[in-house]
């Protein structure tokens, strides 16, 4: 019996792009730039744990992350996506789901968000299943990413 989706999930995934498109035609733009970095895990208990960001973040003049200027924590936080918690996997209609036990986006605390998954061998197509706002604008949101090699 070949392996269910949640099986094939479990693991660590580097990005590899991540795109954004309108839904009022605009052009679709990388808020992250071009080469974002990030991984995204899945652990065999049921949590995950994704941390996206721009290749070029700037550093805190300080040192110290707790003494930062107002300027250095407003380019930490538009240059960083974090959240961390459960997911759950339906296996019966191929659907994934988040759900942000922590974020470094507070508005996501707590909810629950349906991801469109589709694996091709050792990529991972990830996409939001509704639009979101991002930017100023609503967006569908499509990330790809590679599984890592083992460390």
């Amino acid at each position: 019996m070949p392996e269910g989706l949640r099986q094939r999930l479990i693991g660590a995934w580097k990005l590899v792009s991540y795109r954004e498109t309108p839904v009022d035609g605009s052009e679709p733009f990388e808020p992250l730039g071009h080469a974002p970095h990030g991984i995204i895990m899945y652990t065999p208990d049921g949590y995950m744990s994704a941390q996206l960001s721009t290749s070029d973040r700037p550093v805190f003049a300080s040192g110290d992350w707790f003494d930062g200027t107002t300027d250095d924590y407003t380019a930490e936080a538009t240059t960083y996506i974090a959240y961390s918690g459960p997911f759950h996997v339906d296996e019966e209609n191929q659907t994934l789901t988040h759900t942000m036990f922590v974020s470094l986006f507070p508005n996501w605390t707590g909810q629950s968000q349906p991801r469109v998954v589709r694996l091709e061998g050792q990529t991972l197509h990830l996409s939001t299943a509704s639009p979101i706002s991002s930017s100023g604008k609503t967006v569908n949101s499509a990330l790809t990413w590679r599984r890592a090699e083992p460390n």
